[in-house]
């Protein structure tokens, strides 16, 4: 068990819905989980499967129809903990965290860069809203920021709006708004989304050298397991708002033991594969999260599922800080 004073983030038993008209959408459905300071969660599955919901829960910015019913999440500041699930979305302590203390890269930069001011503007704003700082050298700070992500003459583009920046361009520039405070923990929801390869690189580099010099805990989400196998320390496993598996990369890669996992896993192409042989796929497809199969989530498309599955599955500790929620994983499943 981790102490106190080694945690950067504590989760428990998070449970996060959305209420549209009639239904309940049940996103995040019980998600517990330790972060240690200095270390990267990569945070792995399908579309759909809770894994932005659970980010945006830790920051507070849920759409209105979304909301926290029950857990906690716990912030381990310089100052004491601090428990964000207790926060007002938009009060002045949750605003304070957030950007500060808590980076967020969006999937989406079109959706969190304002079209009304310019690209300066908002990365500037955001240095001067958390430090005692002028508005020139924000300025400065961002254009630094700004030509570490690989923006051509950034001096001459911070004054040009979003709608003047490619998709690619406008990914970084969300970038450098959530890295330029330095924040102890950043949240990476699909942070090279849109990048060419080689921009790609660059900006993981620029986290790990982020992470070296100031400690930085990163929570990267992802449906890229190169990148998460490169960049994180341990991995969540999540399927229809819960964590399925749970540990080291090398517990869960080197040995996988939820079948999820492992059709994740076999589903992926690596090099050396056979012309012609083709890649193993999850059978079925997701169900309808306002409407959940009855016991496990993952029954319906496993190809280990037994009666047992009808009842929701403990979570099995299995040593060394692997966990998996599954009834067959001490079953010895086979590939």
């Amino acid at each position: 068990m981790n102490s106190e004073s080694d945690l950067i983030l504590k989760v428990d038993n998070l449970q996060t819905q959305f209420h549209l008209s009639r239904r309940v959408v049940k996103a995040v459905n019980g998600v517990s989980f330790q972060m240690k300071r200095g270390r990267t969660l990569g945070v792995v599955g399908e579309s759909g499967c809770g894994k932005s919901v659970t980010a945006h829960s830790i920051v507070q910015l849920l759409p209105k129809m979304g909301r926290i019913v029950d857990g906690s999440i716990t912030y381990y500041s310089s100052n004491g903990a601090v428990e964000l699930s207790k926060l007002k979305r938009n009060g002045s302590e949750m605003r304070a965290i957030r950007g500060k203390e808590i980076g967020m890269i969006f999937q989406d930069p079109m959706a969190s860069l304002n079209p009304v001011f310019t690209i300066g503007h908002q990365i500037a704003e955001n240095i001067t809203q958390h430090e005692k700082i002028s508005r020139a050298a924000a300025m400065e700070r961002a254009v630094e920021m700004l030509t570490m992500l690989g923006i051509p003459q950034a001096s001459t583009r911070i004054k040009d709006y979003p709608h003047q920046f490619s998709g690619g361009m406008k990914q970084r520039a969300m970038i450098a708004l959530a890295m330029v405070c330095n924040p102890k923990l950043l949240i990476a929801d699909e942070p090279t989304t849109a990048l060419d390869v080689t921009i790609q690189a660059q900006i993981l580099e620029l986290m790990k050298e982020m992470q070296h010099k100031y400690g930085t805990s990163i929570i990267l989400i992802t449906h890229n397991m190169g990148i998460v196998a490169d960049m994180a320390d341990d991995i969540a496993v999540m399927y229809m708002g819960r964590i399925v598996e749970f540990g080291t990369v090398r517990q869960v890669l080197g040995s996988p033991r939820h079948p999820y996992t492992r059709a994740l896993l076999q589903s992926v192409p690596v090099l050396g594969i056979a012309k012609g042989e083709r890649l193993k796929t999850i059978r079925g497809s997701t169900p309808d999260p306002s409407d959940m199969p009855e016991g496990c989530e993952f029954a319906p498309r496993c190809d280990f599922a037994t009666k047992q599955c009808k009842t929701v599955p403990a979570d099995t500790d299995l040593g060394g800080g692997h966990r998996v929620r599954c009834w067959n994983c001490m079953g010895g499943l086979t590939t």
